[in-house]
Parts: structure tokens; sequence; C-alpha cells
């Protein structure tokens, strides 16, 4: 298994909808194409609020994980 370098990271824990993915559009606006973004959540909505976010905007889902407290997410930017 290949480890994911990881270039930036946003803690979007305790946030509410739609905040995790306002974090995370500001977050990537400032990032290079290719560059990886890992964000950690809380919200149960977040998996299907990331999942269509990266569709809408062409950014790369590469991981969607859950240790059962949270979720983590990195995303590519394209």
């Amino acid at each position: 298994m290949q480890l994911l370098e990881i270039d930036q990271r946003v803690d979007a824990r305790h946030l509410s909808c739609p905040l995790p993915i306002v974090k995370t559009a500001q977050a990537i606006k400032a990032m290079s194409s290719g560059q990886t973004l890992e964000v950690l959540a809380t919200d149960p909505g977040s998996v299907k609020d990331f999942a269509a976010w990266s569709k809408a905007t062409g950014h790369a889902l590469l991981e969607s994980t859950t240790d059962g407290a949270g979720f983590r997410f990195v995303i590519r930017k394209k």
C-alpha cells in the first residue's frame, strides 16, 4: 500500500455543514495542481458532501475513510 504525501491539512472537526466544504474550498484555492489536501471532519453528512463536491469541482477524492469517531478525506487538486 502506497502512502500518499499530504501537502496541506484542514481540521474541520466539530464544524457543521457547509463549513467543512467551505474550509476545504478556501484551502484548495491556494494550492497548486496535483497537490493533496487532507481534511478531518466529524459531520456525518460530510461523506456525501465531499463526494458531490469533488465530482462537481473536478478535484479527485483519493480517500474517504472513517475511524468511528470522525472522517478523513484526501483530495488531489485538479
